[in-house]
């Protein structure tokens, strides 16, 4: 009889415990008083940048940066005053040597691990009640109904999430080959579309126009972008004109009206009537909730 060799699972990283999961969408005042705790804290500049203040020093998180702050490190954060940023931020108590790699440690992270950081929060809203996130919250309060292994869910995101970023330091890159050539192809055609919805926030673009723009065909178009975002061009145009609504009402510098015309939406009714569909809150209720 053949004997079958057993290979025992050492883990690099460990999460023991998920404390807070927030996605915050700051306004352009926001400031902390700061605090410090026992365990760690993973900050993301999701959108706009953040200012960070360790220790008795300062710097600017960009977005698209993140930065850990580690086990009982004072820190606070605070929104720049010109713009609203969406910070993703999550705490959780690791004793694994590994995790040290993380010390001070501000790093741009690829956009191949977003992902991951939807996951985790997509988990979160799923485990834990959280109508509104709260920057002065220290208990998340679990649901009636959890989705089931929610928890482990996000504790496995967040490991994968770690274990890749320590790689990313590595010298060593495996190479992909002719097999990623296609899968590359394609996410060179999304993000173009990506980078021409994005320039194009403050116009009324139309399909004809990114076809001419890209130089793609409409076909491919529909079929790669909804492969890889699962929603169509415009509905996608349609949030990204939404999120942008969310960060000028933070700001707090315009008017609903203002903010209407300057999306390019039919009317400020019509705004109104998406902003509450894709938000659940009029634009009036959800700047009342954010400059409180």
């Amino acid at each position: 009889m053949n004997k079958y060799f057993k290979h025992k699972v050492n883990n690099l990283v460990s999460v023991s415990d998920i404390i807070t999961v927030h996605y915050f969408e700051f306004d352009k005042n926001f400031c902390s008083d700061g605090e410090s705790h026992n365990f760690w804290e993973l900050v993301y500049a999701e959108k706009e940048s953040i200012i960070c203040r360790v220790d008795g020093k300062t710097f600017e998180l960009q977005q698209g940066e993140m930065y850990f702050h580690k086990p009982n490190e004072f820190h606070a954060h605070k929104a720049n005053g010109k713009t609203a940023p969406n910070v993703f931020i999550i705490s959780f108590e690791c004793n694994s040597k590994s995790v040290s790699f993380f010390n001070d440690k501000k790093i741009r992270l690829d956009k191949k691990y977003l992902p991951l950081i939807f996951a985790i929060l997509s988990e979160a809203k799923n485990t834990f009640d959280i109508p509104v996130s709260d920057p002065l919250s220290k208990k998340m309060e679990l649901r009636k109904k959890p989705s089931l292994g929610g928890l482990q869910e996000i504790k496995n995101y967040l490991e994968i999430l770690l274990i890749n970023l320590m790689r990313e330091a590595d010298d060593n890159p495996e190479e992909n080959g002719v097999f990623l050539q296609d899968e590359e192809y394609s996410k060179k055609l999304v993000n173009d579309v990506l980078n021409i919805l994005k320039n194009g926030i403050y116009t009324r673009l139309t399909i004809a126009d990114i076809c001419k723009e890209s130089a793609y065909s409409r076909s491919q178009l529909f079929k790669q972008f909804r492969k890889y975002t699962g929603k169509s061009i415009m509905e996608y145009y349609n949030l990204l004109k939404i999120e942008k609504s969310k960060q000028l009402l933070r700001e707090n510098n315009l008017t609903v009206a203002e903010i209407s015309d300057k999306l390019c939406f039919d009317s400020p009714n019509y705004f109104t009537k998406k902003f509450k569909k894709t938000v659940n809150l009029t634009p009036l209720k959800y700047k009342k909730i954010h400059s409180n």
